[in-house]
């Protein structure tokens, strides 16, 4: 789903009065929507508080997004290109060797986890635990958006084979896909430890299991 087809199709609510453009409030609260929804989850965040925020009259709301389901998924969309441009910046940079680009993610990760001192995690693997009280199209965008990261990541352990950094036989799609899993565990770890050494210690396991 594009972010243009969660727009309802007649506004309800009367537009904000502070000046700005309809697109650049929409994308404010899309901005405010990733933060909140990184630290707390879809159940924690209340839209009021995402309204408030920003500025903007509790009864506009309708008039950017179709429902809270809507904002939900306007909000993964933007967090997901997101992730993709940092994947493609990291996994494409051929001044490195494959795995060393696999590295340079992590540490960033593991940087940019420290910088928000342990408040937010990645919203993708948030709104996963939250599986059971979610609307069947936010849970099909979850599963097409690790798809994705696995594509992006089978795809720099392919280069990584070529290059004779891990053996011919590996199974990059199966490693891609298993990566994920372990590494959204180890970013919930992380918080509630409030140190990064969970994501370190998952990233050590899976190069020993590449060689």
């Amino acid at each position: 789903m594009t972010q243009s087809e969660t727009l309802p199709r007649r506004p309800r609510g009367r537009p904000p009065r502070h000046g700005r453009s309809y697109a650049d409030t929409r994308e404010l609260l899309i901005r405010q929507g990733i933060e909140l929804l990184s630290e707390r989850g879809v159940s924690a965040t209340a839209i009021d508080e995402v309204l408030k925020s920003v500025g903007v009259p509790k009864g506009s709301f309708y008039h950017y997004f179709a429902s809270k389901d809507a904002f939900v998924l306007a909000v993964l969309d933007d967090y997901a290109e997101y992730l993709l441009r940092k994947l493609d910046r990291h996994f494409g940079d051929t001044q490195l060797a494959p795995m060393a680009r696999l590295e340079s993610f992590v540490e960033e990760a593991c940087a940019g986890i420290e910088r928000f001192a342990y408040r937010r995690g990645c919203m993708v693997g948030n709104l996963g635990q939250e599986v059971s009280c979610l609307e069947s199209g936010i849970q099909q965008r979850l599963e097409e958006i690790f798809c994705g990261w696995e594509e992006r990541l089978a795809e720099c352990l392919r280069a990584a084979v070529v290059a004779g950094e891990i053996p011919a036989s590996t199974d990059c799609p199966a490693l891609a896909h298993a990566f994920w899993i372990g590494w959204e565990g180890a970013i919930l770890r992380a918080r509630l430890m409030r140190s990064t050494e969970p994501m370190r210690a998952f990233f050590k396991l899976f190069l020993a299991a590449l060689r």
